[in-house]
């Protein structure tokens, strides 16, 4: 046994000795192979990092592709590998430094292991790098591609429009935005920057911008955004699989489309984008203002040309240091004129004179650019070109000629939309209307289509259009090289002298006007002759008897404000004339006594003329349709001293008229000579049946109750500006508050209490001036139900009212489509709205300003300030009792998002004043503007860090600035920036 026992242990012990010697022996081999190992390390890295730079070269081929997932994770486990290798490397150069030696044998024998190990561990990674995939694939759509647009900061005008598409885009509600204007006026430029701006990469996942040109199809705009989307379509031709593919694509995802140069309405459904995105929005740019509509825009903005400032800082920085030259900047200014703030012309004039190195050449260039496009100006073809084709691609012939009729008027002149219209019915250009409402109608229509498609402009003024100066040479040069429509333009030229009589020979029509004409010719050889425009020629005292002899064919004859004493007989051999305007010839006493030669005269003007009566030959222009006659008080002087011609006034001259259509008598509001004919005249113009507008004066209520008793007129569709009581001037006030032409005015002055014919009135009015007026409490008095189509109301001097309305004897609404309101001098008033506040009352109130009413001390009535989401301006001057702008008393409660539509608050000379809102919870979310004048109990104002985010600007004194109290100092800081002292 014990035998057995010895011989196993002595079989183990051999066992382990030989184990051991083998694993010394492995050891010494590691440690013989230390160097072998190192090199081969190095062979392997090289391989490895080899491979690495081969993928790396192919991955970054095409930079529009980017690694995939499998090729990056490879290339970072290469690196950390770099890393070790490097460990490896220190480690063995460290240990050359000594012998491997004794103990020192054991350590490079693991050292030669690790070596080993990594070895394995690199020619694996190596052959892992052998991809089985591609090591790229398709980068995701970048966010914004950027332009690199030229900035707009330093060009307000095109700044203006970027800033208002930006405010937009903020606003939830609105999906589509049409920006349209003319050829070469920036709107690319806007689109361009819209897509480089900083803010909306932040609001859209992804900004896609296509231009879309005339010949472009839903296909070719559907293949760009597939590609922006980068989405294939290869190999697919049906629209509508495309259309569903990039539908699917810009589901759930916030994105901006932007197309330029939209000429034709096409369906955004068709080409993929079906409203399934609710974050999803497209700005569309057009020359046509028809085609932004037409693609169902909810919001649309018309860029206007560059400010004089703007045209001339831009054309500075174009032309570049020649435009320092001595004597150069006055020609150079002269220069920027003739571009009209179009920066596409901007740019090619510039260009043009930048290589003008002395001011002869300035002055020749400015020669030929005021001669073109008669004469050629580098780089301006293609921009008449341009031009050219706007006019081309009208419909048809009327538009044509009615747009090159607009080149009789002076460059950028603005001018009166009713005298164009007129003067096209003249000259025939509306024959297929029946009457003047229908010729008006038809007129419009021809206006905006040509504003549409940016030929003419609205002016800022009502019911102005405006011409821009290349659109107007572009037209005169037209108008030259056509066989009936040959214009003589002499317009605003400072002419002392007519032009020669070869001239007047070969033209059609003829504008002198805006000279400082002297004399005409004593006769003109003008048989072709339809429009002669001499009007504020105001040195004009004589035109000779021959004048009008061979000008048998004219249409229409403007003599407005000349000094003319008397009208040539020669005037009734223009047999033809449908158009005669005397206005304003304060010298012109009275008209030639056989008027009835001119039977077709349809308009006749003698507002401001000398002749301050109701000429009997009137009477005898049977086809007349407009009649404009002012009456003074010199009438009244003629009854004085016994004059009889003035009682022919009543002998059926206007009843006789039975085609009037328009009717305007101006009688100066204290004339009391009109009491004497004011009844006979009334109940003439009672009589006629065709009248469609009508601008009268009564005396009293009791003349306006015999037109409304005696005329079915007023239930019609029927304009009017009435004027009843005395009062001290003509104009109507509240109308200047609109933008748009109020065609219903009412104006009551001196009245006491409340009268059924002035409430007959006011249910068909829409802008209501009440002054000076007695008896009643509030406007209610005439019936809420009467007010409520009244869109604007002036209330003036009204010594009785306490409230404007009063809602505590009614369950409706009231002054629902009230716009705006100015009440001025009421020294009783307390509050606007006494009572209840019905729903629906006030909704589209947008403007209200109040002055000098020493005793209100409510403006937002209980429940009032909830209804008024539509109120932009806010106006409130010298109302001495106010404490606070909107009371906590009456607003318990309010809704953070109170007024979200104001933007204009002016609060001036209240010095009770203490509080706009208590604290600043109310959002004001499209505040813009502020003004706080003599408002010395003021000490807050209701904006913290968060709110007021649109506020750019207030204006205020600095004394009263430096005594507000802040509840933090970073608000302070905020709005002192934006602040405009005065002090």
């Amino acid at each position: 046994m014990v035998e057995a026992a010895a011989t196993a242990a002595a079989v183990e012990a051999y066992r382990d000795g030989k184990s051991l010697i083998a694993y010394v022996g492995r050891k010494i081999d590691y440690a013989n192979d230390l160097e072998k190992n190192f090199r081969r390390l190095k062979e392997e890295v090289e391989k490895l990092f080899a491979r690495r730079d081969d993928v790396e070269a192919e991955a970054n081929k095409d930079k529009t592709k980017k690694k995939t997932k499998e090729c990056e994770a490879w290339i970072s486990r290469v690196k950390n590998v770099e890393n070790e290798v490097q460990e490896l490397e220190n480690e063995f150069r460290k240990g050359r430094k000594r012998p491997w030696k004794g103990r020192r044998i054991w350590s490079a024998s693991n050292f030669s292991k690790r070596l080993a190990e990594k070895c394995e561990e690199l020619h694996s990674l190596w052959a892992e790098g052998r991809l089985e995939t591609e090591v790229v694939v398709e980068r995701p759509p970048e966010r914004v591609r950027t332009m690199h647009a030229p900035k707009t900061e330093s060009k307000p005008s095109i700044h203006c429009a970027v800033e208002e598409v930006l405010g937009y885009l903020r606003d939830d509600n609105v999906k589509r935005i049409g920006l349209w204007g003319t050829v070469g006026i920036g709107k690319t430029t806007i689109m361009h920057n819209l897509n480089d701006d900083v803010e909306i990469s932040k609001m859209f996942d992804i900004v896609i911008s296509a231009s879309v040109s005339k010949e472009s199809s839903i296909e070719k705009l559907q293949k760009a955004i597939a590609q922006r989307l980068k989405l294939n379509t290869e190999g697919i031709s049906d629209p509508h699989e495309i259309s569903w593919r990039i539908s699917k694509e810009l589901e759930n995802k916030r994105y901006l489309l932007l197309l330029d140069e939209v000429w034709n309405v096409f369906d955004l459904q068709a080409v993929g984008l079906h409203d399934n995105s609710q974050d999803g929005k497209v700005v569309l740019a057009s020359r046509y203002e028809h085609v932004c509509w037409d693609m169902e825009v909810d919001e649309l903005v018309n860029v206007k040309r560059l400010s004089e400032a703007d045209a001339w800082k831009m054309f500075r920085e174009k032309v570049g240091r020649n435009i320092n030259l001595p004597g150069v900047e006055p020609l150079a200014r002269l220069v920027v004129t003739e571009c009209a703030g179009l920066p596409l012309l901007i740019d090619k004039v510039a260009r043009y004179f930048r290589k003008k190195g002395n001011i002869n050449l300035w002055r020749d260039g400015l020669r030929s650019l005021r001669r073109w496009p008669n004469v050629k100006v580098q780089g301006m073809d293609e921009v008449l070109e341009f031009l050219k084709f706007c006019y081309d691609e009208l419909d048809d012939e009327g538009q044509k000629i009615c747009f090159l009729y607009g080149a009789l008027f002076p460059e950028d002149s603005d001018v009166y939309i009713d005298y164009l219209l007129e003067c096209w019915r003249a000259e025939g250009f509306l024959s297929d209307a029946i009457d003047f409402t229908e010729a008006r109608d038809r007129g419009h229509g021809i206006l905006h289509d040509l504003i549409d498609v940016s030929l003419l402009e609205r002016s800022e003024k009502i019911k102005h259009v405006r011409m821009n100066k290349v659109l107007r040479n572009m037209a005169l040069k037209i108008s030259s090289e056509g066989k009936n429509s040959k214009f003589l333009v002499k317009a605003c030229e400072r002419l002392h002298e007519a032009p020669n009589e070869e001239d007047w020979k070969m033209a059609n029509r003829i504008s002198l006007m805006d000279n400082q004409l002297c004399t005409l010719p004593e006769t003109v050889d003008c048989t072709s002759l339809l429009t002669l425009m001499l009007q504020r020629n105001y040195e004009l005292a004589l035109i000779p008897n021959s004048f009008f002899r061979s000008m048998e064919k004219l249409r229409v004859l403007d003599l407005h404000g000349t000094q003319i004493t008397s009208l040539p007989l020669s005037l009734l051999s223009l047999t033809a004339l449908r158009a005669l305007y005397l206005n304003s010839c304060s010298l012109l006493t009275e008209l030639p006594i056989d008027m009835k030669a001119l039977a077709y005269l349809e308009v006749l003007d003698i507002r401001g003329t000398g002749i301050d009566y109701l000429p009997v030959q009137i009477g005898h222009l049977l086809n007349l349709r407009c009649l404009r006659i002012s009456l003074s008080n010199s009438c009244m002087r003629r009854v004085i001293e016994g004059q009889s011609r003035v009682m022919d006034i009543g002998h059926n001259v206007i009843s006789r008229l039975s085609l009037l259509e328009e009717l305007s008598i101006d009688v100066h509001p204290n004339n009391q000579w009109w009491d004497v004919v004011v009844k006979a005249i009334t109940q003439e113009v009672a009589t006629l049946t065709r009248l469609t507008s009508l601008s009268f004066c009564f005396p009293s209520v009791e003349y306006l109750k015999i037109f409304v008793t005696s005329s079915s007129l007023l239930k019609n569709c029927f304009t009017f500006r009435f004027s009843v009581g005395y009062h001290e001037s003509t104009k109507y006030r509240i109308v200047d508050h609109f933008e748009y032409e109020i065609c219903r005015c009412l104006k009551y002055a001196n009245g006491v209490g409340v009268d059924h014919a002035i409430s007959a009135v006011l249910a068909e009015t829409d802008a209501f001036e009440l002054l000076c007026h007695k008896g009643i409490s509030s406007i209610s008095d005439f019936g809420n139900a009467n007010i409520n189509k009244v869109r604007g109301c002036l209330i003036e001097g009204c010594s009785d009212i306490e409230a404007m309305v009063d809602g505590n004897h009614s369950t409706a609404g009231a002054l629902e489509c009230m716009e705006k309101i100015v009440i001025n001098n009421a020294p009783k008033l307390t509050c606007l709205w006494n009572g209840p506040v019905q729903s629906g009352s006030l909704a589209q109130l947008t403007s209200l300003s109040i002055c000098k009413c020493p005793k209100l001390t409510k403006i937002f009535s209980c429940g009032m300030i909830q209804l008024l989401s539509k109120l932009q301006y806010l106006r409130v001057e010298e109302c001495h009792e106010i404490t606070e702008i909107i009371m906590k008393a009456e607003n318990n409660n309010l809704d953070p998002s109170a007024l979200p539509g104001l933007k204009t608050l002016q609060l001036i000379d209240l010095p009770k004043l203490r509080s706009i809102w208590t604290d600043n919870s109310l959002v004001w979310p499209s505040l813009e503007g502020i003004t706080i004048d003599t408002c010395k109990s003021l000490r807050s104002l209701p904006f913290g860090n968060h709110n007021a985010a649109k506020l750019r600007h207030i204006e205020t004194q600095r004394v009263w600035w430096r005594q507000l109290s802040w509840q933090e100092a970073e608000v302070e800081q905020r709005l002192r920036p934006i602040c405009i002292f005065s002090q």
